[in-house]
């Protein structure tokens, strides 16, 4: 494959604590496979894999953001050297359309990297390596350890002339092998002009893990050795790298490494920390107190403590289980030298790439409703910049964004104030897709049902989150009715707007539709705004306040109910006073009131005129008219019935006087005058009407009682004999389904009570008259207070 030039911007190099760095632009690698190929001066390009990397000193890797890392140490393979301070390698950069690489496209990229300032011993932890490399004019066995390696001199003496050995100490004991042998098991053991290094794995059969102030160190402890005629040189290459020590809390992530390592620092009293360098990526923090970053230390650790989400490292949003989170990584490096009796200077810098584990942040719905403008404000949030709104359903009514934008619905991306952002929805409370319910008096509850489908970091996982947002808000205003009167009707206006769709008119317990009207004689007309009920003076329902000799007060109650829950919210009355010569009102509680005109030739005393019981007079009376007022059970007043009425009649009379004494008949000019009244009453309403409260006024708001029948005792009391009496409720005016003895009933003043008391005595002598009813608190009879049902049935 050809050579190319490389485009800008895609690869960045640096050196830094003696590492050859590079990083490559992923935007410039989308859709495509890359390898790398390290470019040896003599041997040709050589593929770049794991197993090659570790032994060679190499890191390939990814940053948080996805661009691909390389790595090398300056004491790699295939880097060439000139005299320790000068170092160079190249690297081959195949990128291709295909997995397989063909037709790929070449790019060669040299790095160099000049480190002049070598310490006596300089130890690197990579994230797949540790290097130990030392200064070879040093005699680097401390004399601990001299009688112990003394003694495998005669093991030594077999050693080839100018050949390297390595002694590796563990918990298994010892093990010496050839430096060829030792590359077998992915060491790399070599000398430069000055210096000899050791590149081990981690965790290989030579190593072992012990834990030093909390932190478990892998170790590799080994001793080069090196013969030449008058000289056996021993140089101790032990390595100890961290290999954890990473502890994370919901808001920050800490580092620990230890300060002093036993196996690298044997004489510890001689141990001086001379200086602590930490890094982000390849560059150094010299202020870290200006990222919020923290780097402590003590005699026994060197702590890096970082907040979740600082500069330098990368939040990523994440879907775990269903629920969205956010992931933090970030590059660090840990630059440490000291000094100790048996080195000179040590100089120990460890590279560490860490990302703490899920964290859940389950988005906030916060709602920023504008009641005044019936809106719907709906923020949602707080996202990373990763994150995408992609569709939206509102009352399960799926929509595209552009199909929201559309439908009329504003969409919007908010930032917040710690680089998160939200989304914002508005909808007006009028838009068909919100659900709209009447509740309370004179409210409107609206209900937005939001669908959220998010599309979550450079995986695009989808996520869904659904919320509910309500607002109550008083838009809705109660009818008002006016009522006036003509000489025979009485009026109400009211406004036919949410008639039949949040509340209905009800005519004491009675739905007041076309058929009531009809059928109780009301004119009821439809204009554009409002219902005009026109009710006969004399109709069914209407209430007389007040009845006198040719004048009657009369009321006309219509109660406005919520269509679903059926509770009364208003009232409407019309209240008017007549005058009228002639009429006869039948009272749901039997009393008859009667004003007759007695138009006769010749006149008649009024003050004589009677009823069939001769003792009921009228009450008041002038010329031509008189005017009575009785109980349907006096005044010889008669019952029979006739289908489901109830016929009450009585008559009213007035008979010629004949002279006292006189045997013979008399003509006289006074003529006979009969008129007899009869006063309807269906069989049911009878019932119904005669259980109102008499003066809801003085009624208890509501009242609960169970309504017993007079037990036989009392009754024996005061008729010496027991009759066998029963009441019951019924629970609507069908007296069809009754409630249970003893079952508390909830009503309000105005609503009816729908009572039946039935005498089961067969005896024909017997009659049942009811007197009163009333409700107590408890069974007693004399228990107060009391609610009058009925009084003087």
């Amino acid at each position: 494959s050809a050579l190319y030039v490389l485009p800008p911007g895609f690869v960045e190099s640096s050196c830094r604590s003696r590492i050859f760095w590079m990083k490559l632009n992923k935007l410039l690698l989308q859709g495509k496979f890359f390898q790398l190929e390290i470019n040896d001066p003599y041997a040709g390009p050589v593929l770049l894999d794991e197993k090659l990397a570790s032994r060679c000193g190499y890191v390939l890797s990814e940053d948080m953001w996805g661009n691909p890392v390389f790595r090398a140490s300056v004491l790699g393979c295939h880097v060439a050297n000139e005299a320790d301070e000068l170092f160079s390698l190249t690297v081959n950069i195949k990128i291709s359309s295909f997995s397989s690489m063909r037709a790929a496209v070449t790019y060669t990229y040299p790095m160099y990297c000049s480190y002049s300032s070598w310490a006596s011993r300089e130890i690197v932890c990579e994230e797949n390596y540790m290097e130990v490399s030392v200064k070879t004019d040093v005699p680097a066995v401390s004399n601990d350890y001299t009688v112990a390696w003394m003694s495998a001199l005669p093991e030594t003496q077999n050693v080839a002339y100018q050949l390297w050995q390595l002694m590796f100490v563990s918990p298994s004991g010892r093990k010496r092998i050839m430096v060829s042998d030792a590359a077998k098991l992915g060491y790399s053991f070599n000398n430069t002009l000055s210096r000899v290094y050791l590149r081990a794995p981690y965790h290989s059969n030579e190593s072992h893990v012990s834990v030093v102030s909390g932190v478990n160190m892998n170790m590799v402890t080994s001793t080069s050795m090196y013969r030449q005629r008058w000289l056996l040189l021993l140089i101790d290459t032990t390595v100890s790298c961290p290999v954890d020590g990473i502890s994370f809390t919901d808001t920050t992530l800490t580092w620990t490494v230890p300060s002093v390592i036993p196996t690298l620092v044997v004489q510890e009293s001689t141990f001086l920390s001379k200086n602590i360098l930490m890094g982000v990526d390849d560059q150094v923090i010299v202020h870290p107190e200006e990222k919020n970053y923290l780097l402590e230390h003590n005699e026994t650790h060197i702590r890096i403590t970082i907040p979740i989400g600082a500069e330098g490292g990368k939040l990523k949003s994440s879907i775990s289980g269903g629920v969205y989170g956010v992931i933090y990584s970030i590059d660090l490096f840990l630059e440490h030298t000291w000094t100790d009796a048996d080195w000179q200077t040590t100089k120990y810098t460890v590279i560490k790439s860490i990302t703490t584990p899920f964290m859940p942040q389950i988005p906030t719905v916060i709602n920023n409703t504008l009641p005044e403008e019936r809106l719907f404000n709906v923020a949602f949030g707080h996202f990373l910049s990763d994150v995408s709104l992609v569709a939206i359903a509102i009352g399960n009514v799926p929509f595209t964004l552009r199909e929201a934008q559309h439908q009329g619905f504003k969409i919007y991306e908010t930032l917040f104030s710690n680089r998160t952002k939200g989304f914002i929805l508005e909808v007006s409370f009028d838009d068909p897709y919100v659900l709209k319910e009447y509740v309370n008096r004179n409210e409107t509850k609206y209900t937005l049902l939001v669908n959220y489908t998010m599309s979550v970091g450079p995986e695009m996982t989808l996520y869904y989150h659904s919320a509910e947002v309500e607002c109550v808000i008083a838009d809705i205003e109660l009818p008002e009715a006016v009522g006036y009167c003509d000489e025979e009707n009485l009026y109400l206006a009211i406004p036919t707007f949410g008639l039949h769709q949040y509340w209905n008119l009800y005519l004491h317990n009675k739905l007041l539709n076309r058929h009531v009207a009809l059928t109780n004689g009301y004119l009821a007309v439809t204009n554009s705004t409002h219902l005009i009920l026109q009710i006969p003076l004399f109709a069914v329902g209407v209430i007389y306040e007040e009845v006198s000799f040719q004048k009657i007060k009369a009321r006309f109650d219509v109660a406005l109910r919520k269509v679903r829950t059926m509770e009364t919210l208003q009232m409407f009355s019309v209240s008017c006073s007549f005058n009228s010569s002639a009429f006869i009102i039948c009272h749901p509680d039997g009393t008859i009131m009667i004003s007759a005109q007695m138009k006769t030739v010749p006149a008649i005393d009024m003050s004589k005129t009677k009823l069939r019981d001769s003792s009921c007079k009228p009450r008041e009376y002038n010329e031509g008219h008189a005017f009575f007022k009785f109980h349907v059970t006096t005044c010889g007043t008669s019952v029979r019935f006739e289908g489901d009425h109830i016929i009450y009649e009585n008559e009213i009379s007035y008979e010629k006087e004949t002279l006292p004494g006189q045997s013979i008949p008399t003509i006289t000019r006074d003529p006979d005058y009969r008129l007899t009244v009869l006063c309807y009453y269906r069989a049911k309403e009878t019932l119904v009407l005669g259980a109102f409260a008499s003066d809801p006024s003085t009624s208890p708001p509501f009242g609960s009682g169970t309504m017993v029948p007079r037990s036989n005792i009392a009754v024996y009391r005061r008729i010496r004999q027991a009759l066998n009496v029963v009441s019951r409720v019924s629970k609507d005016e069908s007296f069809v389904e009754f409630y249970e003895p003893n079952m508390a009933i909830l009503k309000r003043p105005v609503e009816p009570v729908f009572l039946e008391v039935e005498l089961k005595d067969e005896s024909p002598s017997i009659e049942l008259y009811l007197e009163n009813c009333w409700v107590t608190r408890s069974l007693d009879f004399n228990s107060t207070p009391r609610w009058n049902i009925t009084v003087d049935g």
